[in-house]
């Protein structure tokens, strides 16, 4: 008897030893430390080579890892005239989608010893300058240098974003989303860069294949469709009544609920309290009481907890980050757990390749066709 379940739901289709995911209430862990742990006292760049190298690094190690990722952002002249050709209505998505690709054509990996290690560290480098330099030139026409002395990804991001030294708060809470969105186990992206490494694609193919999978606003999009939606209302009573009214009318409201987490993801708490923090320090509560306004009223009507993507999306607002950056910094993040898997993947290979059930028309009779 064949069974089938659409989207994969409930399916075992491998195994990892990257994350768990609700597994045996373990909870959310990368490689077996909690999420909760992490996101408290962990840089992203101490997660990025947990992930990829396997194990957390000593504070020499972290020192090296920064000054190499440092090293790395800088972008070859040809990316960036191809940054220059992009016009300013383009998502920054496709923009790391033909970045990446295009790295990939002018660094191919195992030439000069680049290996998918190699391929992580770059690609995070070069995605954060990409999105600088690409907003600045479309936006301002301005061509900047894509280096920095900021140490971290997430306040190099904003430094090459407004121009300006990034305020520490703001710095820290992306950090720590980075941290959030790292690693996530056989999600749309995740088994899309594997299905492409099953292949024996090289890794700057995987990349490009799931941060193409992370483009829908069903996987990386929600964070982008609960900003419009917070900022569509002026105070948290609006909020109650609209919402009341979408879900009395079956729409689908984005950041809430989730394929594996049941009772609750343990990232939401956690933005959350970034979220307000952020929000106190800024004066202006105003998203924040509104996306709590929400929360409540989803809880309350339809039992459904917020996922990671509905306060990361006041997160970033309150951080001074473009809507449309929100998914893209996502893919920053998310490569470090990519390429954790296209490692994983490449070390017990077998081609991915599922069968379906046909529903189609039964054998039919070809007719040829007379004069």
């Amino acid at each position: 008897m064949t069974i089938t379940a659409k989207g994969l739901a409930g399916v075992i289709v491998g195994e990892t030893g990257i994350s768990t995911v609700g597994k045996a209430g373990a909870g959310l862990t990368y490689r077996g430390y909690s999420i909760e742990d992490l996101a408290r006292s962990a840089t992203f760049e101490e997660v990025a080579y947990l992930l990829i190298y396997g194990k957390l690094p000593n504070r020499t190690e972290l020192c090296a890892y920064n000054d190499r990722l440092a090293k790395l952002r800088e972008l070859p002249s040809d990316v960036c005239a191809m940054l220059e050709a992009l016009p300013m209505s383009t998502h920054p998505m496709d923009v790391l989608r033909t970045g990446a690709s295009m790295i990939g054509s002018l660094e191919p990996e195992g030439e000069d010893g680049r290996s998918a290690p190699y391929v992580a560290d770059r690609l995070m480098a070069t995605m954060t300058s990409m999105l600088g330099y690409w907003y600045r030139y479309a936006h301002r026409k301005q061509r900047i240098d894509t280096q920095s002395d900021e140490i971290g990804l997430a306040a190099h991001f904003l430094r090459l974003l407004t121009g300006q030294k990034p305020n520490e708060s703001a710095s820290r809470t992306l950090d720590t989303i980075l941290v959030l969105y790292a690693e996530h186990e056989f999600n749309a992206s995740t088994f899309t860069g594997r299905v492409v490494t099953s292949t024996l694609a090289d890794t700057y193919s995987a990349v490009v294949a799931a941060i193409g999978a992370l483009r829908g606003p069903l996987h990386g999009g929600a964070n982008e469709a609960a900003m419009e939606l917070v900022a569509s209302f002026d105070n948290p009573q609006q909020a109650e009544k609209s919402i009341q009214h979408m879900l009395d009318a079956r729409r689908l409201i984005m950041g809430f609920g989730h394929r594996v987490y049941k009772f609750g993801d343990p990232r939401s708490d956690i933005v959350k309290e970034l979220a307000r923090t952020l929000a106190l320090e800024n004066e202006d509560t105003t998203y924040f009481d509104i996306s709590e306004r929400i929360e409540e009223v989803m809880m309350r009507e339809k039992g459904l907890h917020p996922n990671l993507d509905f306060y990361s999306a006041t997160a970033y607002h309150l951080c001074g980050i473009p809507t449309v950056m929100f998914t893209p910094l996502f893919a920053v993040s998310r490569t470090s757990g990519w390429v954790a898997h296209v490692i994983e993947q490449r070390d017990d290979n077998r081609l991915i390749r599922p069968n379906a059930d046909y529903t189609g028309p039964p054998a039919r009779f070809y007719l040829e066709l007379v004069d």
